[in-house]
């Protein structure tokens, strides 16, 4: 099934994918090891369910998290109900609703990567418009952190596709980020239900991978890139 179509109208089908990532729990430590979170204040673009919204807030930060689709930010407003220090708002990444320099820290988890293939001639505009928003709203001296997959069902990390390749490539050589690989594999309560979730958003292709490979783990590496706003 097309991304898009996922994030618009299986939020919670999402939401079960996303809480079975990560289950050595690394994303966080390798976070800190690039920006101070306690105290901070940090705007998040494309927050989606709020799974990297919560492990910002148990670090100490307080959080703009901003999400465009409605179905999406329900269930992150249901997760994170009762939490202090976040507000969370309904708005494209390329358009926040926030002064500028009103954070710390900006940082976007798995967004601009999708723009590689939605408007594949127009990437590196569309993709510059958002981390140019996403800047703005960011002090001078803050930070930027940009996150995305460098491969799903391998052991070594890689871009997945030569897209998404030269999009990483273009973060690193032309906007300046640098980049830090973290192991953030998947982990269920069954191969059943590896295969099910795992399948439901990556295709047939890797839930017969996982049933072939009997195991209830999957592969995961996922990129960091930060930068300093200048």
């Amino acid at each position: 099934m097309e991304a898009r179509e996922i994030y618009a109208g299986y939020a919670l089908q999402y939401d079960e994918l996303v809480r079975a990532e990560d289950a050595q729990r690394r994303l966080l430590p390798a976070l800190l090891d690039l920006v101070e979170l306690r105290g901070r204040q940090v705007v998040e673009v494309g927050a989606g369910t709020g799974r990297v919204t919560e492990l910002l807030l148990d670090a100490g930060a307080r959080v703009h998290a901003t999400e465009r689709e409605p179905a999406m930010l329900a269930v992150a407003r249901e997760r994170l109900k009762g939490r202090s220090g976040v507000e969370l708002s309904l708005a494209e990444a390329r358009l926040l609703p926030l002064a500028d320099g009103v954070a710390d820290l900006g940082i976007a988890a798995w967004v601009f990567g999708h723009f590689r293939s939605w408007v594949p001639d127009s990437w590196r505009q569309e993709i510059g418009m958002g981390l140019d928003e996403l800047a703005r709203v960011v002090k001078p001296g803050g930070k930027l952190i940009v996150i995305e997959t460098l491969g799903t069902g391998v052991t070594e990390p890689a871009p997945p596709e030569p897209g998404l390749a030269e999009y990483y490539g273009w973060l690193e050589n032309k906007r300046g980020f640098q980049r830090v690989a973290v192991r953030t594999d998947y982990a269920f309560a069954s191969v059943d239900d590896a295969a099910r979730v795992m399948g439901f958003f990556f295709g047939d292709g890797m839930a017969a991978q996982i049933r072939g490979r009997s195991s209830s783990q999957v592969p995961e590496w996922t990129g960091i890139w930060c930068c300093s706003r200048r």
